[in-house]
């Protein structure tokens, strides 16, 4: 198969990120299964066993978490592995190999063999099941030291779950995905706590007492905790970015400049360290660390893309990130009239959304369609706007991010700020009209 034809072939099977479960349905119902997966990396002759794991799991800051862990061990002369989910623009973003992601050739090629052994499988594979064998197949075709592995959803039934990770990370534990996890942090943090193996190292960002036993069961051989054996000790917004000071385990990194804006970005640092040191058994050197964090990126998080008006993209889709948003615009940004656009999947509450985003500051609210079919009906967004006491007049809906996005740099002064929002799906629409000028295909 082309390119072409192995996305075709690749968009007809199952994907819950696209069309979710059906409405009132709940996953934890339907005895989810890691069946396919196995039978499919069998197939491929078990590729993930040539080489060792990293294993992230978390509410958010999963994927910043994995590029800053992969930058730091290839700036350490490792050959790494990347795979991260959902993609921004095209589903080559997911599968990386030392910072490049995977051509559409090799991307064809690889769809091609999994297609080729399709048939011998117990059960019809989803889409994630499909690109996560591919990254697993990748990845031992190029011969990796390591793969930094990011969870879809979850931990304990996602598909990653079939690497054997020699260190875990798990970020944070919030509410989200509640109809695959449960609607309590408790059920959410034990179905997390499935990637921790034993014999394995935990790097464990949560710190609510009443979660960290649900992860310290699993029988990891050490753990290593957030504020106690990791952590943040100065964190100051800097010049495109933030200056941080971090400390692990084993080593102390003062005045460490991150390109990433927003406070949390600091806590995923020092994660991404002790993940790195964990694995490799000794301190990262201070210049790789600075040649590393330097290089790093995280597209649609916290990403600013224009300037007069300023852009900025985040793709917080949950109450936890939409607060990080908050607290970053109120930090790092001054204070000016904002547009806000925000489009939003219909697992999400708009209410809670939006008054987490503190709609008194919206000059204008720009509702828009995301382009999946979950998308909520941008009226709801605009009606909970409303109910929160903006002006009605000040809110509008439409049909697509790109006729959004035009309204807002229609009326938006040179001296205001256009903040795009709600939902990953909305910010790769945005990114591409913005960026690139147009709708992106791989999507």
């Amino acid at each position: 198969m082309d390119i072409g034809a192995a996305r075709g072939w690749l968009d007809a099977h199952v994907n819950l990120e696209s069309t979710g479960l059906p409405a009132g349905a709940d996953r934890r119902a339907t005895a989810p299964t890691l069946d396919r997966i196995e039978a499919l990396v069998d197939l491929l002759g078990s590729p993930q066993e040539s080489y060792a794991e990293i294993h992230l799991t978390g509410t958010n800051g999963k994927t910043s978490v994995a590029r800053m862990t992969s930058a730091l061990l290839e700036a350490s002369g490792l050959s790494v592995g990347t795979y991260t989910s959902p993609h921004l623009e095209e589903v080559n973003e997911r599968i990386v190999w030392n910072g490049e992601p995977v051509d559409d050739a090799t991307l064809a090629q690889l769809l091609s063999r999994i297609a080729d052994v399709e048939e011998h499988l117990p059960a019809r594979p989803s889409y994630f099941e499909i690109l996560t064998a591919a990254a697993l197949e990748w990845f031992s075709d190029v011969a990796v030291d390591v793969a930094v592995v990011e969870v879809g959803v979850g931990g304990t039934w996602d598909a990653t779950n079939v690497v054997d990770g020699r260190v875990a990370v798990v970020t944070n534990v919030s509410v989200d995905h509640v109809e695959y996890l449960g609607p309590t942090r408790e059920q959410i943090a034990t179905d997390k706590a499935g990637i921790v193996k034993p014999g394995s190292t935990l790097v464990l960002g949560e710190t609510d007492p009443a979660l960290v036993p649900r992860f310290l069961d699993r029988g990891a051989a050490a753990v290593v905790t957030r504020d106690e054996d990791f952590g943040v000790t100065a964190n100051r917004p800097a010049h495109g970015g933030r200056v941080v000071d971090v400390f692990t385990p084993d080593a102390r990194y003062d005045h460490v400049y991150l390109p990433l804006h927003g406070a949390h970005q600091a806590d995923n640092a020092a994660a991404a360290l002790t993940a790195a040191e964990c694995f490799l058994g000794r301190p990262v050197s201070e210049q790789v660390v600075s040649d590393a964090f330097a290089a790093v990126r995280s597209p649609g998080r916290l990403e600013v893309v224009g300037h007069q008006p300023l852009v900025l993209l985040d793709g917080a889709h949950n109450v936890a990130g939409a607060h990080a948003l908050r607290a970053a615009l109120a930090e790092e940004f001054p204070e000016s009239e904002r547009t806000l656009v925000i489009g939003l999947l219909r697992e999400k509450e708009p209410h809670e959304m939006l008054e987490a985003l503190e709609p008194k500051h919206v000059a204008r609210l720009l509702c828009c369609r995301p382009p999946s079919p979950r998308a909520l009906d941008p009226a709801e967004v605009a009606a909970a706007g409303a109910d929160l006491g903006i002006d009605p007049d000040r809110i509008e809906t439409y049909d697509t991010v790109d006729d959004a996005v035009s309204r807002a740099r229609a009326v938006t002064g040179d001296d205001a700020q256009i903040v795009v929002t709600g939902s990953l799906y909305t910010v790769g629409a945005a990114r591409h009209a913005l960026v690139h000028g147009g709708s992106p295909s791989g999507n």
